[in-house]
């Protein structure tokens, strides 16, 4: 039985966590924090039960957060952009003794709070960041081809799209920002390299990819996620990458297309007599657009895929296993809000092992991961038609490059 705080808990991630632990039994009571409290107020109430409650959070007010989090066993972290968010309540919830779990997808500031591993262990904490679906839902689904279905592993490959949210907010349009404009790690011939999104390292990495359900030939770009530094960590591989977009294509150019004007500049401007930050008029107009994008290219429902490709040796000859994870209903909210609730409930179920600062795939067995969310998330055994697909699909490739769909 726990109490679960969940910061940035009315965002379109942190809402699926709260409504999914919510519905569990062994989470006893459910706190949303976050900075519009009278929205998670109302996010509360509508669950018609004293479960659920809410609380005024802000991430850059440390008192705030030591508040919000009294008296949990877990705090879930949703609160993005995590490289500006992450550290501050990260320390507080460190100092506080209390359990934790991110979505952190920012590579750089993943390698900070790694270096916070021994300040967690000496407090008894354990700490599991990157538990969304890419990091995450990857990092164990790389882990169980590693550890079970290959005899040597050469390479993971993770592709991601998503698009067609209900809401997107600042954070989100920062992040796509921050991961533009950073040195993009790769884990390329079993060392790590760095490559520039806009430079012809990065240009070179770019290509198109046949997801299912979602759509073929969708373009897909280098992503600064921290798997490429975390993987190579815990597993012997010799090439970690990982490439994504945002759906429809003309949303993603239009983001990219500022960014790569340099309008995700915070210094500001003067025109005509009036201080303008480039960052903030591109966020603006950047959503304003949006709504006409999606309008216009007919993009009215979410979707999303994230798809895990292991490529090795098995019994002596090449072999490939692909991990879809697919849904024509659900997008970036129901991708990453459960995969981080099943982070929660694993920590209350005491399958998340040791103390210290931890990505999924150094604490948690992936088939205890997948045991959990077969029972929360609907797998569709047909593998494809119907409007609401939302599942799994296993595929295999073998020494022939014949490629067969699993049943899981």
């Amino acid at each position: 039985m726990a109490k679960v705080v969940v910061l940035g808990g009315c965002g379109a991630v942190g809402s699926v966590a709260v409504q999914t632990l919510a519905q569990q039994e062994m989470i006893t009571e459910v706190v949303i924090g976050d900075w519009a409290v009278e929205k998670a107020r109302r996010l509360a109430s509508g669950f018609g039960s004293s479960k659920v409650s809410a609380v005024f959070v802000d991430a850059f007010d440390p008192e705030t957060i030591r508040t919000a989090i009294q008296g949990a066993d877990v705090v879930l972290n949703c609160i993005g952009p995590f490289y500006s968010t992450v550290k501050p309540i990260l320390d507080e919830v460190l100092r506080a003794g209390i359990n934790y779990v991110d979505i952190c997808d920012d590579v750089d500031v993943t390698l900070e709070i790694l270096d916070m591993d021994a300040l967690a262990k000496a407090a008894g904490v354990t700490a599991l960041i990157g538990m969304g679906s890419s990091p995450g839902a990857t990092n164990l689904l790389a882990r169980l081809a590693h550890d079970t279905l290959l005899d040597e592993t050469e390479a993971i490959d993770i592709f991601h799209t998503h698009g067609g949210e209900a809401v997107e907010g600042e954070g989100v349009i920062g992040h796509r920002f921050h991961c533009m404009s950073i040195d993009i790690p790769m884990y390329l011939e079993g060392e790590l390299r760095h490559v520039r999104y806009f430079e012809p390292d990065g240009i070179a990495l770019r290509q198109t990819f046949d997801f299912p359900v979602v759509g073929n030939d969708i373009p897909i770009y280098p992503y600064p996620h921290p798997e490429q530094v975390t993987l190579p960590r815990y597993l012997r591989l010799r090439q970690v990458t990982n490439k994504g977009s945002v759906l429809p294509p003309e949303y993603y150019d239009l983001t990219r297309d500022l960014c790569g004007l340099g309008l995700g500049s915070r210094e500001p401007l003067e025109v005509k007599g009036v201080s303008v930050v480039p960052y903030d008029f591109a966020v603006a107009y950047i959503l304003r657009e949006r709504e006409r994008i999606l309008k216009k290219t007919g993009f009215t429902r979410p979707c999303g895929c994230c798809t895990v490709i292991a490529r090795g040796i098995k019994d002596g000859k090449p072999r490939e296993y692909r991990f879809h994870m697919a849904s024509r209903s659900q997008a970036l909210g129901e991708g990453t809000g459960i995969p981080a609730a099943m982070g929660v409930l694993l920590m209350a179920m005491g399958k998340v092992k040791g103390a210290g600062v931890m990505p999924p795939e150094a604490c948690i067995d992936p088939m205890d991961f997948v045991s959990l969310i077969t029972r929360v998330m609907k797998l569709d055994k047909k593998k494809q038609g119907g409007d609401s697909f939302g599942g799994v699909i296993v595929q295999m490739r073998d020494e022939h490059g014949v490629v067969s769909t699993l049943d899981i």
